[in-house]
């Protein structure tokens, strides 16, 4: 049994366009000295998957300088490894008006790779949902259940709290058989909807890009997972570990908070087993001048820190001036206050400069953005 994995690394760009105007979906930072992508691959790894393929869009300069050759997750190899999938462009193609924009056919750009695997069964995963899963449970019980597809799902508060727009609800029998796939609508009854994690059998996948490519498919849950519900042996596997959602700034602040919680951070960081890797980054420990003072919050290395920190997270190579005082905000890398600066509820994007005595500030519905490399 072989199992390889393809991501894709930015199908949901458009709902944080804030940080994904200079970066794609996977390379958005995430807890201090991660990006989202390192999640998913993590999850393939640790399960023992050494074929992974990333599939693109546009914007994906950060996302292959992070990757780099793989070596930070062992994927740095002659055989398997990690392969970055550029979207298929010919010739005539011009203007790249054919660029796909669903998964269905972000799959059918890359039917060549998955047709060159040799192994049986591809996990399919998006970048915007970071849980710590092990993806080797999910395809053992795919091929207990003799399944052709096996989608993730996890419980959701019957009146959709949380449930971003756009999700798909999964709807399935007593013995986990999927019977429907319907985008969830506000005030919809939900119960479980999908993590976008999903294992398949490699013959399947190919037959269904195919027949989508010969009739003109272009969405997958209803094109695919609806529309096969009767004809295939279509599953769910529940998932009741941690699982946190980007869709949109405020998520992710609101859910980059969360990492505050102890119990939050052990279990996506802390499973025995299962670490998140990420590229290495030699660093000098952080710096705390006698003056500081930071409580409850989430610092990386290499910062140096003169003033208050509260409730925040640091990034790498945050510098906080002397009688700074952070409060509720995320810093980004290289983040530089000066001094008396007054920062709540505020996202920094990367090389921002806050010079002295600004006082920003916004709300933890409507956090205040500023964008990288921007002086205030």
């Amino acid at each position: 049994m072989g199992v390889a994995g393809l991501i894709f690394s930015n199908i949901h760009n458009s709902s944080i366009p804030e940080l994904t105007n200079v970066r794609t979906m996977a390379s958005v930072p995430f807890g201090c000295r991660y990006r989202l992508v390192d999640f998913p691959l993590s999850n393939m790894v640790n399960s023992g998957i050494n074929k992974i393929g990333i599939i693109t869009h546009n914007n994906y300069q950060s996302l292959m300088d992070h990757i780099g050759t793989g070596k930070d997750w062992d994927l740095a190899r002659r055989s398997g490894g990690i392969k970055i999938l550029p979207p298929f462009i010919t010739t005539y193609d011009a203007g790249g008006r054919h660029l796909y924009t669903t998964r269905l056919e972000a799959l059918m750009g890359v039917v060549n790779f998955i047709s060159r695997c040799d192994e049986d069964y591809i996990v399919l995963s998006d970048c915007d949902g970071i849980c710590n899963i092990d993806l080797s449970e999910v395809v053992t019980k795919h091929i207990d259940m003799g399944a052709d597809l096996t989608i993730v799902t996890r419980k959701v508060p019957v009146d959709g709290t949380g449930v971003a727009q756009g999700s798909h609800v999964i709807l399935s029998d007593g013995e986990g058989r999927i019977t429907d796939a319907t985008a969830y609508t506000l005030g919809a009854t939900v119960s479980e909807i999908s993590t976008n994690i999903m294992v398949a059998n490699r013959t399947f996948l190919l037959t269904v890009i195919n027949e989508a490519t010969a009739h003109g498919y272009s969405h997958f849950y209803r094109d695919i997972v609806a529309g096969r519900a009767n004809k295939a042996r279509l599953f769910r596997y529940l998932y009741e570990g941690i699982y946190i959602q980007i869709t949109s700034l405020e998520s992710y602040f609101s859910n980059s908070m969360k990492l505050l919680d102890p119990e939050v951070r052990d279990g996506l960081f802390n499973v025995t087993g299962r670490p998140v890797y990420t590229k290495l980054r030699n660093s000098a420990p952080t710096r705390y001048t006698g003056d500081s003072k930071v409580t409850n919050s989430y610092v990386a290395d290499g910062c140096v820190i003169e003033g208050t920190v509260e409730n925040s997270i640091l990034f790498r190579g945050v510098r906080v001036g002397k009688g700074t005082v952070v409060k509720n905000s995320i810093l980004l890398q290289d983040t530089f206050t000066g001094n008396n600066v007054s920062l709540n509820c505020v996202i920094a994007d990367k090389n921002v400069v806050i010079r002295d005595e600004r006082m920003l500030s916004g709300h933890e519905s409507m956090p205040f953005f500023i964008p990288k490399g921007m002086m205030v």
